[in-house]
């Protein structure tokens, strides 16, 4: 079994991909619900236990630590997900049965037989390089001799492009005849759908990309027999209005900051309220329960906030996890949350100007951009990187303080299905309801994992 995880597919994109149109065709298309956050770490962890981020405890792409005292995102540990997932349970019944995970989220130190994970070395003196985690830890240098080492900077920030996707394919069909099931994510619409917004021709030409770099995958699959699964997470929307919910926040006095030479720092500890923000979802956290109240006033006021979830609405939407924000935040359909916390641009951390996706308090989809207005932006990065190989300190400001260029977002349950995420699956009876190449049929996202545990107990091909 091969399960594609192919960011960003919708109904409307998937008429230009004939690969995965022809798929769709062969066996079943159906509507695919998702869950909030509409995000990629909520969501395929319930698509890999069945449950919704109240059991699984992903409410987000990260969350503040309270055991910790820091808001951290894109950690990377398999513990994190709570709940069985859909290969354990498929071992019971079938023990041996091999599992490869290509770069799907909270892959280190899995259960699965083979992994492929984004792992940059982080040098002492500062410098970050590209590379990968691997079990086996042989198989690291296999794909680097094969392959070249896995390409970070085309996997996220402003160089992002097919170039990572590729790789991933070219890993994957190395992994594919030698395990049962073989988990792929395949990044690159999520790109200039983010850039540029879903209604473009760059979000029509990302498209074509991608199904052109999964045609030998999807040959190779068909050559043995291999049942294939493609999904997505979650549809790209337009973006037009950033929402500032910290700077909201401490012109109110509930956020804090400490200040040291490299700018000034989200203090979790003494704020009395602050948002970890994740596209359209935020994470509040109220320090004080006396203070709750006023907080969801505050913010339920702010133009581009369409609910505030109190402890009965996270309730309603799965989401009453001890990780979760006191309040949870949703944003109107064109509207995104920021990180943002400062008052003045001279004043913003060191990190805000850089892809640094572990130190930033939120998400920061500005990380796709070279600022627009610094006109020897991409000359600096140069300098940066020739500084860094000869040893020298550097740091990489290419990333702009306004977030104005962002034009797709995602986070919310979608409005309409031809907007949201999708199901292919190559067995023409996989879903019922589905009729083939498209129809009434529709999967939850909690169902994803029955699906895989019925396809695994199809007879194998012979090869």
């Amino acid at each position: 079994m091969l399960v594609l995880d192919v960011v960003g597919l919708t109904p409307r994109l998937l008429e230009h991909m004939p690969r995965l149109r022809a798929l769709a065709a062969g066996g079943r298309q159906a509507e695919l619900g998702t869950v909030l956050p509409a995000v990629t770490c909520t969501v395929q962890s319930t698509f890999l236990t069945g449950l919704m981020p109240r059991d699984h405890g992903i409410v987000a792409n990260g969350w503040y630590f309270r055991d910790l005292g820091e808001p951290l995102l894109w950690r990377q540990h398999h513990r994190l997900v709570e709940g069985e997932k859909v290969w354990e349970t498929i071992r019971r019944e079938q023990p041996g049965y091999r599992v490869a995970n290509v770069c799907w989220w909270y892959a280190m130190g899995s259960t699965t037989d083979t992994t492929i994970t984004p792992r940059p070395v982080y040098r002492a003196d500062g410098r970050k390089e590209p590379d990968c985690w691997t079990w086996p830890p042989s198989l690291h240098d296999e794909l680097e001799a094969e392959l070249g080492p896995f390409p970070l900077f085309t996997y996220w920030g402003p160089t992002a492009g097919i170039a990572s996707s590729r790789w991933i394919v070219a890993a994957a069909r190395k992994l594919l005849p030698d395990h049962d099931m073989t988990l792929v994510y395949v990044p690159h619409m999520d790109y200039d759908l983010q850039r540029f917004g879903p209604d473009g021709p760059e979000a029509v030409a990302a498209a074509r990309a991608v199904d052109e770099v999964l045609a030998p995958l999807l040959d190779d699959a068909e050559r043995t027999g291999t049942t294939v699964v493609a999904l997505s997470e979650y549809g790209i929307t337009a973006a037009r209005r950033p929402v500032d919910v910290n700077r909201a926040l401490r012109r109110a006095g509930m956020l804090h900051v400490h200040t040291n030479d490299t700018g000034e720092l989200l203090d979790p500890w003494t704020s009395r309220a602050f948002a970890v923000a994740d596209h359209q979802v935020a994470h509040v956290y109220v320090r004080s329960d006396d203070d709750v109240a006023e907080v969801a006033e505050l913010l339920g006021s702010l133009p581009g906030v369409a609910e505030v979830l109190d402890a009965d609405g996270r309730a309603a939407h799965g989401l009453d996890h001890e990780r979760s924000g006191g309040l949870v935040l949703v944003a109107e359909p064109d509207a995104w949350f920021t990180y943002y916390y400062w008052l003045d641009d001279d004043r913003a951390p060191d990190f805000a100007r850089s892809v640094e996706i572990h130190k930033k308090p939120g998400f920061d989809p500005a990380e796709l951009f070279w600022d627009p207005q610094d006109r020897w932006v991409k000359a600096r990065a140069l300098l940066h990187v020739l500084r860094k190989k000869t040893g020298l300190r550097s740091t990489m400001r290419v990333v702009p303080l306004d977030p104005s260029p962002v034009g797709g977002t995602h986070g919310r349950l979608p409005a309409d299905p031809a907007d949201g995420p999708v199901l292919i699956c190559s067995v023409p009876d996989a879903v019922p309801g589905a009729a083939p190449g498209g129809g009434p049929g529709r999967l939850e996202a909690t169902e994803v994992r029955d699906l895989l545990l019925r396809l695994s107990r199809q007879p194998s091909p012979v090869r």
